[in-house]
């Protein structure tokens, strides 16, 4: 019988990875909590319309990268990003009746049918957040400066910040039109999607990954020329702040982002290509503040960013510490066996990390276990050791073992272990 394997582009997490993960999701975790946020959970399958009207009909995330399917004749869609289920959740519990300002965070899957490649698949992990209620720019640049902030702390090298305006709607209107004259005459040299994109959203032509479309779009008209005085305020007020956070960045005026529902604040942050290769983004995000309203809300400010935690796994420089075990008892026959259950009970009462060997095999088997996992302690307890009333504590740092009454064992081996945790 042929072995069944995960599916293509959703891949397994084992032990020896999650290590790093935790501490990358805790690093997030934490410093998203000293800013104010609350951590939120949205389910992974929500109503198809939910994205077509978030995310835009004529991306590439509609178009081709949903995992859609239809289920007692509702249309559902296993979610492809965080922003829309977030914003939902917070017109369906009417949040913004109750909060002036509101700050989420969220991490788990996301899913997308894209072609897999190094950290990216279709089934991935995002982290991401939500400042619903607050126009900016002030906290868009708080935001960005955190961001990287946490990317330091995460150890990051060549971390580069990049940030641009892409205006308020009318902005963006005016300028797909200036586009759509400018690429027209290049129609026959663009790639087949951006040929399509030419008739349904002529900003993602310069998105595209394909060599010609971005030679072709080197020339075109910059969205800058096309800013209104508001808009250019709040840029000019965003890079402010940056400057007076000390934020190291850099204008990007052909920067856009594959989701129609940014306005004005856009902002990427990249690392080494010899690490990412050429998709060498590892967060982005900016400000949306139509889509609360588009939603079916009222019209509320927002901005928010993404982050992939397979890609920052990759992209940072740490090594976790190895699994502790502090303690791991060996029990030698079936009636050392039942005071080995109540002792690791015990042990783990006092805060200690304990296995327990119930196969029933050989000392020597079991202290070779003991070896593997770098544990601090054997507790040996054989038949005499059961009529004696005492356990044998194998310290395997010291290369030196004793005898420890039973009801002492705990304590004497937590009192050790904490003192080598300080």
């Amino acid at each position: 019988m042929s072995l069944v394997r995960a599916v293509r582009g959703m891949n397994d997490l084992l032990p020896a990875e999650m290590a790093k993960w935790a501490w990358v999701e805790s690093t997030f975790a934490v410093a998203l909590s000293r800013a104010g946020f609350a951590e939120v959970r949205t389910p992974i399958v929500e109503s198809t319309p939910l994205f077509v009207r978030a995310v835009g009909e004529t991306t590439d995330v509609v178009e081709k990268e949903m995992y859609s399917f239809v289920h007692h004749d509702d249309a559902l869609t296993l979610r492809p990003e965080g922003t829309a289920g977030a914003v939902r959740a917070y017109l369906e519990h009417t949040v913004h009746a109750r909060e002036a300002i509101t700050r989420w965070y969220y991490n788990g899957p996301m899913f997308r049918g894209e072609r897999p490649a190094k950290g990216r698949y279709r089934q991935f992990y995002q982290i991401g957040a939500e400042i619903l209620g607050d126009q900016g720019p002030g906290c868009d640049a708080e935001l960005i400066d955190l961001l990287h902030g946490v990317l330091q702390a995460l150890r990051i090298p060549d971390v580069e910040v990049i940030v641009n305006s892409l205006g308020g709607p009318t902005t963006r209107d005016r300028y797909r039109e200036a586009l759509v004259q400018y690429f027209e005459p290049l129609k026959d040299k663009l790639s087949a999607d951006s040929q399509r994109r030419l008739t349904t959203n002529a900003l993602r032509i310069l998105d595209s990954k394909n060599t010609g479309d971005r030679d072709l779009a080197a020339n075109a008209p910059t969205l800058h020329e096309f800013l209104s005085p508001e808009d250019e305020a709040h840029f000019a007020l965003l890079r402010r702040s940056l400057d007076a956070l000390g934020t190291p960045y850099r204008v990007e005026p052909r920067l856009v982002r594959g989701l129609d529902y940014y306005t004005r604040t856009l902002f990427e942050m990249k690392a080494s290509r010899e690490t990412l290769g050429a998709g060498d983004t590892v967060l982005g995000g900016g400000r949306y503040d139509g889509l609360v309203a588009e939603l079916g809300g009222p019209q509320a400010a927002a901005v928010g960013f993404a982050a992939g935690l397979e890609r920052l796994v990759i992209a940072s420089r740490f090594d976790p510490p190895t699994r502790v075990t502090d303690a791991y008892v060996v029990p030698l026959g079936d009636a050392a066996r039942f005071l080995a259950l109540t002792l690791g009970r015990e042990l783990r009462a006092h805060g200690c990390f304990v296995e327990i060997d119930t196969r029933g095999t050989s000392l020597k088997s079991q202290l070779r276990r003991a070896d593997s996992l770098a544990s601090r302690f054997a507790l040996i307890i054989g038949d005499a050791e059961l009529a004696e009333g005492v356990v044998v504590v194998k310290d395997l740092v010291e290369h030196s073992q004793s005898k420890v009454a039973t009801a002492n064992v705990a304590a004497h081996v937590a009192k050790v272990c904490a003192r080598g945790a300080q």
